[in-house]
């Protein structure tokens, strides 16, 4: 018998400064059994700081060939293909002949070896790669319950995260992009 995922319903109210965007955000969001609290909650943060109207999850880890989030035309056609962790660059490779821009989002501690090896391996001007911090992300995600509020606000490379036990900075580190 297969393991079911996890539900997390998540009510979001987006404060994002650097675009100048604004939103409550209702988000349900289904954690894959293989998925640690830590990666889906990378997903959500990841959601926030490129939250559209157009912005959708995907089945992420059950099917190979979609990212975590992507962001599609009305004529299908995929303008932003997000990753959370540490993807092949064969894969990156691939995500940038079908997407108009690609963002990689690190956040294990074994994030900065994956950069050295990948480094000049994703050097195509389409990839963008961001990395939070493995402790900040392990902190944040011990406060997440199934069922939250939360307050987001994005300034600068900082997350400011409040939950209902306590708030939260959440740096996020260029290491490609813009």
């Amino acid at each position: 018998m297969a393991l079911k995922p996890t539900i997390f319903k998540f009510r979001i109210s987006l404060s994002d400064i650097n675009r100048d965007y604004y939103d409550s955000l209702a988000l349900t969001v289904a954690q894959h059994p293989s998925e640690n609290t830590s990666r889906m909650l990378v997903r959500v943060l990841s959601y926030c700081l490129n939250a559209s109207p157009e912005l959708m999850f995907t089945k992420g880890l059950s099917t190979v060939d979609e990212p975590d989030l992507w962001q599609k035309t009305l004529d299908d056609k995929i303008n932003t293909w997000i990753e959370v962790g540490e993807p092949d660059s064969e894969r990156v490779k691939k995500a940038t002949r079908i997407a108009d821009k690609v963002i990689i989002y690190s956040f294990n501690r074994k994030s900065d070896i994956w950069w050295q090896q990948n480094q000049t391996k994703l050097d195509f001007s389409k990839v963008s790669v961001y990395q939070f911090t493995s402790d900040d992300i392990q902190q944040l995600s011990t406060n997440i319950s199934r069922t939250m509020e939360l307050s987001v606000m994005i300034s600068g490379s900082s997350l400011f995260i409040s939950t209902p036990e306590g708030e939260h900075e959440i740096e996020v580190v260029t290491l490609k992009g813009k």
